[in-house]
């Protein structure tokens, strides 16, 4: 691929991530009231019903993005990426419709099974990226997430005065221009002589996860985003829960706070990230970001007023600089015809640690603030968070230093 058609579609990768992050976003700020008015509950107790949404979405990614990731070895990207977008598509109407929780699950379900679209970007962003470049451009993904979390969850808040259905709507919408730019816009990054005969025995979990055993190179980095992963779900799975329940934030609160995660993950990854890697190299910079990151979840778990959470986003959204510079040292030990493989068993991981992740926080966050328990703390998870956080940081720090891949 020419250089001004790398660019050209870098360039629509970033927006067609952004558009699917603000169709994730615009339904955030709103789905604890809807859980709450489904099943007849308070919100303090709606973070477990919520966690076993985000858990079976993971179920069904875990069982089928190795799959959507060999698919894509085969076939391409292109096809992956638009059947993922037009699911979501699908998947949002449910949700606008559902009169049940029941129906909150299908349309889970349905959009884990072919939600591959994160899969297909980072594998789309493999194929059309140097080794000098491939930090820079794994960190627009970061960006993409940053800019839709501007617009998405603060215009979900907005929406919800209309009720709280219309973000759903307006996420099925702009899933489904989504999906329209795409059709006639995208190109196909692998090139033919670079796919690969589907293989059933690595397009499983099992499969994709022994596929990492081929590159002991990588295996220590593996184990890393694990805790990363799951740490994540700290702020992921439980930030509207518990800033409803411990400040009283309304839907549009939440929503202008995850605009303001946005607002920093686009400056970090868009911006500072392209000075920080090339000054520090990818291991300093996963070092610093895990540390940043352990910080921030310490930061959360203590605060005592609505004013720290939106100053402790600073050091949390700094911490962003670590997965660019770690998933480009893991792309570079990885051959050109197997990155598919390769971000679908990253995918997998994530989902395995989305199955569990979620449940242990909001499980915890429940327990936290529950009148039978033995302690009160709802910053519990953030500080569960921050410890996974500091495990990561070691960890990659032993593998790295001692396999000397990157210094």
């Amino acid at each position: 691929m020419k250089r001004s058609n790398k660019n050209a579609a870098m360039g629509f990768i970033f927006i067609t991530m952004t558009i699917d992050v603000i169709g994730w976003g615009l339904i955030i700020p709103v789905m604890p009231s809807l859980i709450s008015e489904l099943k007849h509950i308070p919100i303090k107790e709606t973070s477990r019903w919520g966690g076993y949404l985000i858990s079976v979405f993971a179920i069904m990614q875990l069982l089928f993005s190795p799959l959507m990731g060999n698919l894509s070895d085969r076939f391409g990207r292109r096809p992956v990426l638009l059947i993922s977008l037009l699911a979501f598509c699908i998947d949002y109407v449910i949700l606008a419709l559902a009169h049940n929780y029941s129906l909150l699950m299908l349309g889970r379900i349905l959009a884990g099974i072919t939600g591959a679209s994160f899969t297909a970007a980072t594998a789309y962003i493999a194929d059309i990226s140097t080794p000098e470049t491939r930090a820079k451009n794994f960190g627009l993904i970061g960006a993409a997430f940053g800019l839709g979390f501007v617009i998405g969850p603060a215009l979900g808040g907005l929406l919800s005065v209309w009720g709280l259905r219309a973000p759903f709507y307006a996420a099925a919408v702009l899933c489904f221009i989504n999906f329209l730019y795409g059709y006639f816009i995208l190109p196909e990054s692998l090139k033919p002589e670079n796919r690969r005969p589907l293989e059933w025995k690595k397009a499983n979990p099992v499969g994709a996860f022994m596929h990492f055993k081929k590159y002991p190179a990588i295996s220590g980095l593996v184990i890393a985003f694990v805790f990363i992963y799951l740490a994540a779900h700290a702020v992921q799975s439980n930030w509207s829960y518990f800033t409803m329940y411990k400040f009283n934030w309304t839907e549009k609160e939440v929503g202008f706070s995850l605009a303001l995660v946005g607002i920093l993950v686009a400056v970090v990854q868009g911006g500072l990230i392209r000075v920080v890697n090339p000054l520090l190299g990818n291991a300093k910079s996963a070092y610093l970001g895990l540390v940043l990151y352990g910080i921030g979840l310490a930061l959360f778990a203590f605060a005592s007023q609505s004013w720290m959470m939106y100053a402790f986003l600073v050091p949390y959204c700094l911490g962003g600089i670590a997965q660019p510079a770690l998933q480009s040292i893991i792309t570079e030990n990885v051959p050109a015809n197997e990155q598919g493989q390769l971000q679908g068993g990253l995918t997998s991981i994530m989902s395995a640690t989305s199955i569990i992740g979620p449940y242990i926080m909001t499980s915890l966050f429940y327990y936290a603030v529950s009148d039978g328990s033995r302690f009160y703390f709802p910053g519990a998870p953030f500080l569960l968070g921050a410890f996974l956080m500091f495990i990561s940081a070691i960890l990659a720090w032993l593998f790295l230093s001692r396999k000397n891949i990157y210094k």
